[in-house]
């Protein structure tokens, strides 16, 4: 105030603009003084809200709570632990989940370190001295009490809290913890640059321990049926480092540092001596199969629910679909290209038509027998249709392929035809070579997607919800 000349929208056609009437300036006045007074005491509240802050802080300093020599020395334990520890006194460390405060003279502290969760109870000097005041989600802290069972129909994690007589700061997070960082408006690109924090949040974590329980359900199930574990990293060229041992079975399962390619991935890969294209076919079944049954069976197969409530192991046997199939299968169900045309026999079929047809079919398919002039040149020919090759993807409901695999040519000279084809310079492979000349056989292998497995088990929306720190395009932090 006071207002300028305010112009609206004119009526009449002749004129765009018109000066406001008198009635429209004297509402839109009454609307600006009530905003106007309304932000006067939002200022006014926040001000005695600082003061009112200030003064605890003050009054808060002269409480002190100290350590009670006279009871039992605590045992220090981890809150996994705390069922064989009800009833008695022990200590626990870990960071403050959530908190919760009711009244001046009673706190609830949801503790969490990694390997669960527990409530703590903070009464009257507890909850009132100035480290409680100073205290945020994310803050380290030690806390001494006894392990309580909850009254009958009260809940809290484990069937038990921790009645606390003494705690301490270990490391103070800043005001608001990590709701400064992060919430539930928060878009992707702010919860990728805070992947950091997200992963402490509880789904997060699950996800995360169910990543390690499946990798070493894979270990458990190589080295049950005799294979051998290599790691390696490595940069992918035009050849893979694809190798075999002529006695036994051989086993790589790494992290491949994929530069060439947008995203980084974790790659279960494994080669396998003296087999036909049908062995590898039961052993890619086998695999994943058995690598959920260990999973099932596990001591943690509660966590896989708790992510993934209406998980079901899949069946066997897989459907078996050649190539050839599933060209007619997208004709006879109309799906075409971009251009208006079907997909003809010796095209790539890309990712979308493919998903479609495995969620339509909604079960696990084995997809072999692809043209060769698709397939790498190390692929083994089919004997009955030289136009095919011994290969195979393993396409599963939701998330598409997860395996590629194949049988590898296992004559010198047929490789060495694949090198002049493919113009590529055998000198720098004669290593890759050699394994042709040195007691050859049949022997084939794949590689299956760990990630792309965890989206299906654990049923996440993108894969990148089950990397630690995703990378892609445009993304190298954190």
């Amino acid at each position: 105030e006071p207002f300028p000349t305010i112009y609206v929208d004119a009526k009449g056609n002749d004129e765009r603009w018109e000066v406001v009437s008198k009635t429209q300036l004297k509402t839109q006045k009454k609307i600006f003084q009530r905003e106007l007074m309304k932000q006067e005491a939002k200022e006014k509240k926040e001000a005695e809200d600082v003061l009112r802050r200030e003064k605890n802080l003050e009054e808060a300093k002269k409480i002190t709570i100290e350590l009670d020599a006279s009871l039992p020395a605590p045992a220090q334990v981890k809150i996994c632990q705390l069922s064989e520890y009800r009833h008695k006194r022990v200590k626990v460390h870990g960071w403050v989940h959530r908190l919760r405060r009711q009244g001046k003279t009673l706190m609830f502290v949801i503790l969490r370190d990694g390997t669960g969760i527990l409530q703590c109870v903070f009464n009257d000097d507890l909850c009132q001295c100035y480290n409680s005041l100073l205290l945020s989600t994310e803050s380290s802290i030690t806390v001494y009490g006894t392990v309580t069972p909850v009254p009958d129909g009260k809940m809290a994690p484990g069937g038990h809290e921790l009645i606390c007589d003494y705690w301490e700061v270990v490391g103070f997070a800043p005001a608001g913890g990590a709701d400064n960082l992060l919430n539930e408006e928060s878009n992707v690109d702010v919860l990728l640059d805070n992947r950091h924090m997200m992963i402490r949040g509880e789904n997060q974590a699950k996800i995360l321990k169910m990543r390690s329980l499946v990798m070493q359900c894979f270990r458990d199930h190589y080295f049950s049926r005799g294979y051998y574990e290599v790691m390696d990293v490595f940069v992918d060229g035009r050849l893979q480092n694809y190798k075999f041992c002529k006695c036994d079975i051989f086993l790589r399962l790494h992290q491949r540092a994929v530069t060439c390619s947008p995203i980084r991935y974790t790659h279960v890969e494994a080669e396998c001596p003296f087999i036909s294209f049908d062995d590898l076919l039961a052993r890619l079944e086998d695999l994943v199969c058995d690598v959920v049954d260990r999973v099932l069976a596990s001591s943690h197969a509660a966590l896989l629910y708790e992510v993934n409530p209406s998980f079901k192991a899949p069946q066997r046997p897989f459907r078996r679909m050649d190539y050839s199939e599933a060209i007619s299968w997208l004709k006879e169900h109309d799906v075409k290209k971009d251009d208006g045309t079907y997909y003809e026999f010796g095209e790539d079929i890309p990712e979308a038509p493919e998903r479609l047809m495995t969620d339509t079919i909604n079960e696990p398919i084995l997809l072999c027998r692809f043209p060769a002039a698709i397939k790498s040149f190390y692929m083994q020919r089919c004997a009955e249709d030289r136009r095919l090759t011994e290969s195979v993807d393993v396409l599963i409901p939701n998330v598409g392929e997860v395996v590629g695999g194949s049988m590898r040519i296992w004559d010198s000279e047929e490789l060495l035809e694949g090198y002049k084809r493919e113009d590529i310079d055998p000198t720098p492979y004669y290593w890759y070579t050699d394994q042709r000349k040195f007691g050859t056989c049949p022997h084939g292998g794949y590689g299956l997607g760990l990630e792309r497995f965890l989206t299906w088990l654990l049923n996440r929306h993108h894969i990148r919800d089950v990397c630690l720190y995703p990378r892609f395009v445009q993304r190298c932090r954190p």
